[in-house]
């Protein structure tokens, strides 16, 4: 449908919690995850990074997360995310919402999430490792929570200059 802007660190939107789907706003919600597709391979461009985005960072305050990865696609409708195992892990990470920006921070290592599909169906997924990483990061989206409010330290972040386009 359209590229959009992302919103940047420091804009109050992306703060805020985001709002259930409904079964009868299934067609917004399949507008907004073609707007999450094309302004994440947009983002992809441009930054030469980008794996998920969730939709409050387009200014859509709804329960809405895509994932684009090894040539997968998936759209999760009002995801719940369950933490497998109590094995947990460090990782420097990145957000579109502040490209250049990385947060040293703890993830678990293996989830589950329960989700609807742009059908309706329910489903679940499991992931792990990196890609349970990422989704958590998106998850927090949702939550209006950012990266940067889960650094391990106040000496939890850096600048990847490689990622950021302003250096």
């Amino acid at each position: 449908m359209a590229v959009r802007k992302v919103l940047l660190l420091g804009n109050e939107s992306l703060y805020k919690i985001s709002q259930q789907i409904t079964k009868d706003q299934l067609k917004k919600a399949r507008e907004v995850v073609r707007d999450l597709h094309d302004t994440m391979m947009e983002f992809r461009k441009k930054y030469g990074f980008g794996r998920a985005i969730a939709s409050p960072q387009i200014n859509e305050p709804y329960r809405i997360i895509y994932m684009n990865f090894d040539d997968n696609s998936i759209a999760f409708i009002n995801p719940k995310l369950e933490f497998v195992g109590d094995k947990i892990f460090e990782i420097w990470d990145d957000c579109m919402s502040f490209p250049g920006l990385e947060v040293k921070l703890k993830r678990y290592e293996k989830v589950k999430v329960y989700y609807k599909d742009l059908d309706w169906n329910d489903c679940v997924i499991e992931f792990e490792g990196d890609l349970a990483e990422l989704i958590q990061h998106e998850y927090d989206h949702l939550d209006g929570i950012l990266a940067v409010q889960r650094g391990i330290d106040n000496k939890s972040f850096r600048v990847n200059k490689d990622k950021s386009g302003c250096f």
